[in-house]
């Protein structure tokens, strides 16, 4: 029911700390007002307040002001953003308790209540534009005497719900991962909820934002919302309970018919025709669009969503989704992901209530119209062949190919080390192609883009382990000799482990085996080498590597977020958070920042312990013979990523099928270029020539 109240004169207040600079109107300038068809609730016009030095009362014309009304400076110029231009002043507007920066326009604002403007705002064409008392503008706080049931929570990574965070304004995946997580941790959890709270005003007294440089126009409803520096919004329908980060930077903009409720929208992000998003963060640099639907989800930074439907997720940075006919439901996915066409990952659980989960590590890659049952467990940079996954999967092989099995076999087939000799182009292109899509200006999330990093070795030391113990159970010595010897021997494993029911057949254990460990020699040489030239050494001598060995061991690590740090590290911040020695959000992200800071030294320590256990001794008693060992092996993996990922290219200009759409060979040059003016390959020749000549000066015995 709408109440109506008759009262000839309302009665405002208006808080002191807006009228500095300000006067009332004169006489002349109220009846210049009334003469451009403007009325007021109060007949005296005593509730306006207007620039001291600098107001023109021409530039008010059909409009109506209720409660109290502070104006900034009003004059003759023309504001102008794209092609929409519009003079300054207030036109054909209603305002109700209302303050505006300088030099604003307001155009056909047809309901504008309790929101404060920062100056040059255009606003145009806007049904309704309100703010209440109580607003929160997404984050997850409660005003003095809400009840808890009206806090916002996103229950990622579980349709039940059993792992909500709480979303703030500064929130990155770090920070939802371990919420989400350490779930049985309840005194982490409440401390965590008290950082959320922590600086946010409790009182019912908010009113919206928009921050100087913004333009909204062509919009049905905003309502409270803060928006950003330099936001550009144009034929949004919806948008409430919300915050826009934005800046002049990293200005971002939502488009036509876009939905949003509930959530925080990063820096640089974009959010444009018919997308929703309703209890959401949306990291820095995203785009979603063409009617996706993010629901009770966390984005991470670069990542880009279009048409499908997202539903509690957890995702981490530099994820890709883009076809209408993908769902992701009820998973943590860790980044550097790509969700293709038809896939359905989710909704499809193995327990009467859809509390199932889904976890993928960095890499994840399902193709054309896979789907999955949950629950299930990915290590880094799975490919899944096309198919329906029947029963729960838990594979442990990084840089591994995933397919049904053929001829009745209801085991599935795994092919570890996969893509060192089948995708390596893809695979070495990875670390270029994330840097070069990073558009973040500030970052704040440290992001591990290289699939060699401390994460991936620990799956892969751990996959060897595995291999050696399937191969043979008690005679591990044994086995790990026989695999040294005989890289090519062809044979297979049965891992009941990595479906449940029929298992699965693992497919040349022995060369899997044998590129694990020129991978993780790899990976331990280059870091090595890092870590001399961020420290101008020449090559290392006993005193180098006494001076890593000196530094601590992490030999666990975890992917929180896109930043990989020791899991010693995430303990110890938990133990801080609790004890209040960390009290904010602030400060647990300076924690981050530390990690950041020491993550080659970490790295270089674990570099040198994964040495250690490849050769058996520690790396400063190795001979003459293992450091060449070291060095041929590392040069050829070097060399190989360079070769493979030639050949690779390669087969896109040679290839029959791909050559028979063009009239000659001139024509296809034109369309897709040559192969010797690849830029990636171009670089990739340079950085490899660089990293062997610097491979062989560091590793000089």
């Amino acid at each position: 029911m709408v109440q109506v109240t008759y009262t000839d004169k309302r009665s405002f207040s208006v808080p002191s700390e807006l009228t500095a600079g300000k006067r009332g109107l004169t006489k002349e300038e109220i009846e210049a007002l009334e003469k451009n068809h403007n009325t007021s609730d109060d007949s005296s016009w005593q509730n306006f307040y207007v620039d001291a030095e600098c107001f023109d009362a021409s530039l008010i014309r059909d409009s109506s002001f209720s409660g109290f009304i502070v104006l900034g400076k009003l004059r003759r110029a023309m504001l102008k953003y794209h092609d929409l231009e519009l003079e300054e002043g207030i036109y054909n507007s209603k305002l109700i308790n209302a303050v505006t920066g300088d030099d604003n326009a307001i155009r056909n604002v047809a309901y504008f209540e309790n929101y404060r403007l920062g100056k040059n705002v255009m606003l145009f064409n806007i049904q309704e534009m309100s703010c209440t008392p109580h607003s929160k503008f997404g984050e997850g706080i409660l005003k003095k005497g809400e009840p808890e049931e009206n806090r916002i929570w996103i229950g990622v990574a579980n349709e039940n719900g059993g792992r909500e965070v709480l979303p703030f304004k500064s929130m990155i995946t770090a920070d939802a991962y371990l919420w989400s997580r350490y779930r049985e941790d309840t005194s982490l959890m409440k401390r965590f909820v008290a950082l959320t709270e922590q600086g946010s005003s409790r009182d019912e007294a908010t009113h919206g934002i928009i921050k100087n440089n913004a333009v909204i126009k062509n919009t049905t409803l905003l309502k409270d919302a803060e928006i950003g520096e330099c936001a550009y919004i144009k034929g949004a329908f919806k948008l409430k309970n919300i915050t826009v980060l934005s800046s002049e930077a990293e200005p971002s903009q939502i488009g036509e018919g876009v939905e949003m409720v509930n959530g925080i929208m990063g820096y640089g992000s974009r959010v444009f025709y018919q997308a929703v998003a309703v209890r959401f963060v949306i990291g820095k640099n995203c785009q979603l669009k063409y009617g996706a639907r993010l629901l009770n989800s966390v984005l991470g930074d670069n990542s880009t969503v279009s048409c499908c439907e997202i539903l509690n997720n957890l995702i981490f940075p530099f994820h890709e989704q883009h076809h209408n006919s993908s769902f992701l439901i009820a998973s943590t996915i860790m980044g550097q992901s790509n969700i293709a066409s038809g896939a359905t990952i989710g909704s499809n659980h193995n327990s009467r209530s859809p509390d199932g989960e889904l976890i993928a590590s960095r890499g994840f890659w399902p193709s054309l119209s896979s789907d999955f049952k949950h629950n299930s467990r990915f290590a880094s940079f799975v490919l899944i062949a096309k198919g329906s996954y029947q029963y729960e999967l838990d594979i442990p092989y990084p840089f591994s190919l995933v397919a049904l099995g053929e001829n009745g076999d209801r085991s599935i087939r795994i092919f570890p080390a996969w893509w060192f000799m089948y995708d390596m182009f893809a695979l070495v292109r990875n670390r270029y192609k994330f840097k070069k899509r990073d558009k973040r200006v500030v970052p704040v999330q440290h992001i591990e883009t290289d699939p060699f990093a401390p994460d991936t070795m620990q799956e892969i030391m751990t996959a060897l382990d595995r291999i050696v113990r399937l191969t043979a159970k008690e005679r591990l010595a044994e086995a790990k000799a026989f695999f040294e010897k005989n890289p090519d021997a062809d044979f297979t494993l049965s891992d009941a482990q990595c479906q449940k029911r029929y298992g699965a057949t693992v497919f040349r254990p022995a060369y899997a085996y044998h590129q694990y460990r020129k991978i993780i020699k790899y990976f331990s040489a280059k870091t090595i080498i890092e870590y001399c030239d961020e420290n101008g050494i020449a090559s290392v001598s006993p005193a180098v590597l006494a001076e890593i060995a000196r530094h601590p061991l992490y030999t666990g690590w975890l992917n929180a977020g896109g930043q990989i740090i020791p899991l010693e590290k995430i303990d110890e911040l938990r133990e801080k958070v609790k004890r209040g020695e960390i009290a904010s959000w602030e400060k647990v992200h300076a924690f981050y920042d530390a990690c950041a800071a020491s993550y080659l030294a970490d790295k270089t320590r674990y570099a040198l312990y994964l040495l250690e256990c490849i050769y058996g001794v520690p790396f400063e008693r190795c001979s003459a013979e293992q450091y060449r060992n070291l060095v041929e092996s590392v040069a050829a993996v070097s060399d190989d990523m360079y070769a493979l990922s030639v050949s690779s290219r390669e087969k896109d200009y040679t290839d029959y099928y791909r050559k028979m759409t063009y009239r000659n060979r001139e024509e296809m040059d034109a369309v897709l270029g040559t192969i010797d003016r690849d830029d990636f390959l171009t670089m990739l020749k340079d950085d490899t020539e660089r990293f062997n000549k610097k491979l062989r000066r560091v590793f000089t015995v």
